[in-house]
């Protein structure tokens, strides 16, 4: 081969190999879709990871509401003393006073008989008092009626009431004692102390009686 011949060759040659290094491939100069060369992409930035947020703590129960307290009912006001002052006046014992009997009238053998209120507050009186004779059996029947307890007598510190004690005639079934034993109504089964007192000779018999009490003497000796 001629050197210009061979050249020639090596010249093709030289751009055939040009030709494939910059142009498209055959299948791109046909219209098809070249098979591109791979770019590799462009460093995309990472995402900075967000923190995740803590995990909300429970919120506190709300505390339960403590129940009302129960109302204790106020306890009602003592009712104011009355104005009435003999409202807490309470019916004379024989722990109350003091009692005497005196000889009123010697043929009849009848008594006066007396209590005096030793105590320091008033005290009612009620009803006729309650006379037994000695160690004799029975009492003194009730002669007269008695005031009720509203109109019972007030008997204050110091103050006396009296009672006529009736004795009778002598007789063949009548007997005399020496001393009488009396207590007073309290309209109730309040224990007391009998008091005596001494009457020398008295006539015990079906005829003896004795008064309400009063508030004086004379009353007490003309029923």
């Amino acid at each position: 081969m001629s050197s210009v011949r061979r050249a020639a060759v090596v010249l093709v040659a030289a751009s055939a190999l040009a030709l494939t290094a910059c142009g498209p491939s055959e299948d791109g100069a046909a219209g098809g879709a070249g098979v591109p060369t791979a770019t590799p992409p462009a460093a995309t930035p990472s995402t900075p990871v967000k923190p995740t947020k803590p995990a909300e703590s429970s919120k506190p129960s709300t505390p339960a509401t403590p129940s009302k307290p129960v109302k204790v009912p106020t306890p009602a006001k003592p009712a104011s003393p009355s104005t009435d002052p003999d409202y807490d006046v309470f019916p004379c014992s024989t722990y109350d006073v003091t009692f005497t009997a005196s000889l009123a009238e010697s043929t009849t053998s009848s008594y006066l008989l007396k209590i005096t209120n030793k105590s320091g507050k008033p005290c009612r009186v009620l009803g006729h008092p309650v006379v037994t004779f000695g160690d004799l059996d029975g009492q003194a029947t009730e002669r007269g009626a008695a005031p009720g307890i509203e109109d019972a007598i007030r008997l204050a510190p110091g103050e006396s009431a009296y009672a006529g004690l009736m004795g009778g005639l002598k007789g063949p079934k009548s007997k005399t004692v020496s001393s009488i034993a009396m207590t007073m109504d309290t309209e109730s089964d309040l224990e007391q102390v009998p008091l005596k007192a001494s009457t020398p000779g008295f006539n015990v018999s079906e005829e003896n009686s004795v008064t309400a009490w009063m508030d004086n003497a004379e009353d007490a000796l003309s029923l």
